[in-house]
């Protein structure tokens, strides 16, 4: 079994944003995608092929028929357009004019771009850009609300400065929101289900441990990367259940089993209850470190100066690699927020799991609160980096990496001493 990079195919029409169609290419490559272009014959007098060519290591196909086409008697170049429609993962189109627009809404096929758009059945997704008075043109909102209909996904555009003069909407999307909505859909719609026949156990959330009847030692997990785990494993095959400490996010569709706890003991317990049945855990749950030793059955009130005396909580994590069935894979995660790779592979050596996710959460953006993460997926062999990106592409991208690593020791590559 082997896992490669997703490739996603990046329409490029005629319009003066076609340039920043390069940068939302690069940034789909630093998000773990394998992006190929196709380009109209108008995007050609903005941006040569050639550039994208260079960036992608792909061949930029602009054309229905093959540079030869004469010689040969007009044939269509492989039939191109059926088999780059059947071998993407998605069509992402910028900027998306008001010309393709109209196309994809009535069906018009003149040229590869909009021909492979009737023939693929990936999910869609364009980001619009134009003037301002093009943009608000019943004739546009029309079609793109037939294309909505369809399940197609608009990325809005701004408002701005615009290369007409004008100011209004009609200006294209950031390209790290492009790239973000290419993750999104993808995140809901995987092209494997290459997790088929796996259980997979998966923590998340903040324990809470008591100090009184009304305050608790915590920390600011909201559980939402566990959770995006839990539904990306379940879209790719496998029966999913769910340990999950207080969060107040909504039960995520499809889960197998969700358990609700509170402590660490209380996590410990029905992981422990439930770890015989997992070829898979994900310990993303940020588990307290310590506990009261002693837990007040009042009210503390305020009196002053105070001494909490606390004792450790047990290692769920150590335990699980302890005592989980031969074949089981277990990995860690790991919050830190000072020499992160140090810490992390000490952390992996420690506890003995298959890999750990590393991430540094002393900033605002990612982590802890945050729709965004970013980390290391580390092995005792391998380092690989998951740069910033929503939660959501970040648990496709584990997942990735826990397919190849599967992979690996099935075939005897890194195997543990």
């Amino acid at each position: 079994m082997s896992v490669d990079r997703v490739k996603v195919t990046v329409g490029v029409c005629g319009g003066i944003a076609a340039y920043k169609a390069v940068e939302v290419v690069r940034q789909l490559q630093d998000a773990g995608f394998d992006p190929h272009v196709v380009m109209t014959r108008a995007a050609e007098e903005f941006v040569q092929p050639l550039t994208f060519a260079a960036i992608t290591g792909h061949k930029v196909i602009s054309s229905l028929w093959s540079e030869d086409a004469g010689a040969s008697g007009g044939e269509l170049s492989g039939i191109e357009h059926i088999n780059e429609a059947q071998t993407t993962a998605a069509l992402v189109v910028v900027p998306a004019t008001a010309d393709i627009v109209a196309k994809f809404a009535h069906g018009i096929a003149d040229d590869f771009l909009s021909t492979m758009y009737l023939a693929t059945t990936a999910p869609v997704i364009l980001a619009p850009a134009m003037n301002v008075v093009m943009w608000q043109h019943a004739a546009v909102q029309a079609n793109l609300a037939t294309l909505r209909e369809r399940g197609t996904t608009i990325v809005e555009p701004g408002s701005g400065y615009l290369a007409c003069g004008m100011v209004g909407g009609g200006r294209l999307a950031e390209e790290s929101q492009i790239v973000a909505a290419v993750g999104e859909v993808l995140s809901k719609t995987p092209a494997t289900k290459d997790l088929a026949g796996e259980t997979v156990l998966v923590t998340a959330g903040g324990t809470r441990e008591p100090i009184d009847p009304v305050r608790f030692i915590g920390n600011r997990s909201s559980g939402k990367m566990g959770y995006t785990i839990a539904e990306a494993a379940q879209r790719r095959g496998a029966r999913v259940i769910l340990v999950s400490a207080p969060s107040a996010l909504e039960a995520p569709a499809g889960v197998c089993e969700l358990v609700r706890v509170v402590t660490s003991e209380e996590m410990e317990t029905a992981v422990m209850q439930r770890l015989g049945e997992a070829s898979l855990v994900v310990m993303a749950a940020a588990v307290s470190d310590y506990r009261m030793a002693e837990v007040a059955t009042q009210k503390l009130k305020r009196e002053g100066p105070r001494t909490l005396k606390l004792e450790p909580t047990a290692d769920i994590l150590q335990e699980i690699v302890a005592r989980r069935r031969p074949g089981t894979l277990v990995i860690g995660f790991a919050a830190e927020t000072e020499d992160v790779l140090v810490n992390g592979r000490a952390k992996l050596k420690r506890k003995g799991a298959d890999a750990l996710v590393v991430n540094d959460v002393s900033g605002s953006e990612t982590g802890f609160d945050s729709d965004q993460n970013a980390g290391t997926f580390l092995t005792a062999e391998t380092a690989v980096a998951l740069p910033v990106m929503t939660k959501a592409q970040m648990a496709e991208r584990i997942l990735d990496e826990v397919v190849r690593l599967r992979a690996a020791r099935e075939q005897g590559i890194g195997l543990r001493a």
